[in-house]
């Protein structure tokens, strides 16, 4: 199932990026996020668990992974669109990567170069860092 996940590989951050630039506003710009969290392949209600959730967002998100070939590839799923297309943004970076990959990616310079944090709210901005430190997390 994570095979099919095109974060990472033919969705990348640089790709987002250059795509949120295209947009006049953030209406677009959240259209744009929220069409992103439609990508993602479903996640097994199997690993809907309680040690799958990500503490500190305000909405549901579960993250699960597995290596293949050292590499990282993430299942992540919410039950808010919005979280899903932050999730999308979030893999964009870091799916499909090495673990020393995931620690060197400079995520801040990435939020920065797209501009959401200051377009969140504070809860949600809370919440992606809560994802971002998950991820952090797991790849050691």
């Amino acid at each position: 199932m994570t095979t099919q996940n095109p974060f990472g590989r033919s969705i990348t951050a640089e790709e987002i990026i250059d795509s949120l630039g295209f947009f006049d506003t953030w209406e677009e710009r959240y259209k744009y996020i929220i069409d992103l969290g439609k990508e993602l392949p479903a996640m097994p209600d199997a690993e809907k668990q309680e040690d799958n959730l990500v503490k500190g967002c305000q909405s549901q998100v579960w993250i699960t992974h597995t290596l293949d070939d050292q590499k990282f590839q993430f299942n992540v799923d919410s039950d808010a669109f919005i979280v899903k297309g932050l999730l999308g943004v979030v893999l964009a970076a870091y799916n499909n990567k090495s673990a020393s990959d995931i620690k060197a990616f400079d995520i801040e310079q990435y939020f920065d170069a797209v501009g959401l944090i200051k377009h969140l709210s504070p809860t949600r901005g809370n919440g992606l860092k809560a994802m971002v430190n998950k991820i952090q997390l797991l790849a050691g």
